[in-house]
């Protein structure tokens, strides 16, 4: 045994000695130099990083259910009773945000935290409550971004997410229900996570750093305190934290920060392919070499992809220089691409690998005067929404003199069935409607639903 180890052993059986003879209060503080180095601390980067996280509140008015006799209005003015109806603020669940531009007062968070609020107040690190208005948001990516007073604001800087790599030490930073700044650390668990239903695109960082419910629409950072992904979602089987979160990544919240302060929303291209996953049956039906990629199932016509050239049974492998997995990844790339960008895709057709450059294009809706489905309908036009979560028919207008309207019919509802069956967009509304006969629709309003009967 040499020296070396002799010393090691010796510092070895006396330490429980040495813990056993420290007074208490000693015992409980660890060194601040350990063989004549600091510790390691994440304490400076967090007191830079802290004060650009913020608390965000919301409140929404709600009706109040009355007593009929309130709705006459003979009873009201008996006794002198307002004419106004009644409103109740309902304070909702707490979220968190980040300061990206101190100069503009900008704040992004996600669009669960804000959707739907009439009042948005901002509580910053040293205690002061801020107003914020809504600038834009995207609730495909659940991304929103506010405006707050730009007063002594502290704001976090970027880094560049595509530059992440599987292992990297990262902070997610809150303030979840007002008790302020809270922080948790972790690696970086996964890149490129989608498919997981949360979101209508999904190109998430997924981390084992706790994200606590209230963090949602945090900071994670990396240690050096710059910005690399906006804290989402919790993958929670069981009620609580099992160590799987997922952060979008700076480079899409950036993106589509730069396209909700243009147009106040993010205007989406289109390709003009549906693909899907390569599934075993699928690589040796088509023969193929290549095992990862998205296959071409259909080309809408006059798309950009059919004026490049491509056809069904193509498996697209790259775009933009981008390795496609499956059709999550070619679905995120070209959504978060605006209306002219060119996308440049590698794909193979008959295991013969093709290059070609196609330029995304506008999307249109699918649209249909309504009374060539039904009578009833007449002086509406339907379409196939774009942005809702729920899966149906747009009402897109309404004739205000027309019968749709008179049955209480309105803008923006959506048809989730016709009679009794089903319906996810146009094609399956018109093959469950019979002209001649009444119509039973089932209409989704927000977070209402009820039947209507057209006759």
């Amino acid at each position: 045994m040499n020296t070396k180890s002799v010393k090691q052993l010796l510092v070895i059986t006396f330490l429980p000695i040495y813990f056993c003879l420290t007074p208490i209060s000693q015992a409980a503080s660890l060194p601040a130099y350990l063989e004549g180095q600091p510790l390691p601390s994440l304490a400076p980067m967090l007191e830079r990083s802290m004060p650009a996280v913020v608390n965000i509140s919301t409140s929404t008015n709600i009706q109040v259910n009355e007593n009929p006799l309130m709705q006459d209005p003979v009873f009201r003015q008996f006794f002198n009773v307002p004419g106004q109806l009644r409103q109740q603020q309902q304070k909702n669940s707490l979220g968190s945000g980040f300061i990206i531009d101190s100069k503009q007062g900008l704040v992004m968070t996600n669009n669960h935290v804000i959707d739907k609020a009439d009042k948005i107040v901002v509580t910053l690190n040293d205690g002061r409550q801020l107003s914020a208005k809504l600038i834009g948001t995207d609730p495909e990516a659940d991304v929103a971004i506010i405006q707050i007073p730009a007063e002594n604001l502290t704001m976090l800087p970027i880094a560049d997410s595509s530059q992440l790599k599987v292992g990297d030490f990262v902070v997610a930073i809150g303030n979840p229900f007002g008790l302020g700044q809270t922080a948790t650390s972790g690696i970086v668990s996964a890149l490129g996570r989608s498919g997981l239903g949360i979101e209508g695109y999904e190109d998430f960082i997924q981390t084992d750093a706790s994200i606590n419910p209230g963090n949602s629409g945090g900071a994670l950072v990396n240690l050096r305190g710059e910005f690399i992904g906006m804290n989402t979602a919790i993958l929670a089987p069981n009620g609580g934290n099992v160590g799987i979160g997922f952060a979008i990544p700076s480079n899409m919240v950036m993106t589509i920060k730069e396209s909700l302060l243009k147009h106040g929303e993010v205007r989406r291209g289109l390709l003009g392919v549906t693909t899907q996953d390569l599934t075993p049956e699928l690589v040796n039906a088509f023969n193929l070499k290549n095992k990862q990629g998205a296959a071409i199932s259909r080309i809408e016509s006059n798309s950009p992809a059919a004026k490049a050239g491509l056809e069904p049974g193509d498996i697209i492998v790259s775009a933009n220089g981008r390795p496609i997995k499956n059709s999550h990844d070619i679905r995120n790339i070209v959504g978060l691409m605006q209306i002219g960008d060119n996308v440049e895709l590698e794909y193979f057709r008959d295991n013969e690998k093709k290059q070609v450059t196609a330029t995304i294009g506008k999307q249109e809706l699918p649209q249909l005067v309504g009374d060539k489905l039904h009578h009833t309908l007449q002086g509406t036009v339907l379409s196939t929404p774009l942005k809702s979560q729920i899966e149906g028919v747009l009402l897109e207008k309404i004739d205000t003199t027309s019968n749709a309207w008179r049955v209480g019919l309105r803008p923006g509802d959506v048809i989730v069935s016709a009679n009794r069956y089903r319906v996810r967009n146009l094609e399956e509304l018109k093959q469950v409607v019979d002209p001649k006969g009444a119509l039973l629709i089932n209409i989704q309003r927000g977070q209402e639903g009820f039947f209507v009967v057209l006759k």
